[in-house]
């Protein structure tokens, strides 16, 4: 029996993780419409601006966040250099936004996925740890922090 596995079925099965995390539920391991973009769209800038807690930070943070890791994450997969980010600017920075601002950070992350999706989708060989790690890192990362975002909307909520 081989341990191989064909890098077609890994990119197709990679993808509809990716595009479940972020948009369209299949079935794989959300449920349906909590995607992260179904998930904001039901967010206001006023409930995005609000922590979580006495030291945690607000959605807008949360999801400024997303997409700084994303872009850097692409930067490494196109350039394979690894530079020094200030991982912890927008913790510091971001907190409370205003309708415009809070669109324009969901525009961001829309944006960025959307590169993301072509990037991981034109890659034809999945051998090279780097690439795999990176885009495994991609998926979980993102899905972390959609589980992140929606426990905190039910204590918002609440």
């Amino acid at each position: 029996m081989s341990k191989t596995i064909q890098q077609d079925i890994f990119a197709a099965e990679l993808l509809n993780i990716l595009d479940e995390t972020f948009d369209t539920t299949h079935g794989i391991y959300l449920d349906k419409d909590t995607s992260l973009f179904r998930t904001l769209e039901g967010i206001s800038f006023e409930e995005a601006s609000l922590p979580v807690g006495g030291k945690c930070a607000s959605l807008a943070a949360q999801v400024s966040h997303v997409t700084f890791y994303l872009e850097v994450l692409e930067r490494y997969l196109v350039t394979r250099e690894s530079v020094s980010s200030d991982w912890g600017a927008i913790w510091r920075t971001v907190e409370k936004v205003n309708a415009e601002e809070w669109a324009g950070i969901n525009s961001k992350l829309r944006e960025t996925h959307q590169r993301i999706w072509k990037l991981l989708s034109e890659i034809e060989n999945w051998d090279d740890s780097d690439i795999l790690g990176g885009a495994l890192a991609i998926v979980v990362h993102s899905a972390y922090h959609l589980g992140e975002i929606r426990q905190a909307m039910c204590t918002l909520r609440n």
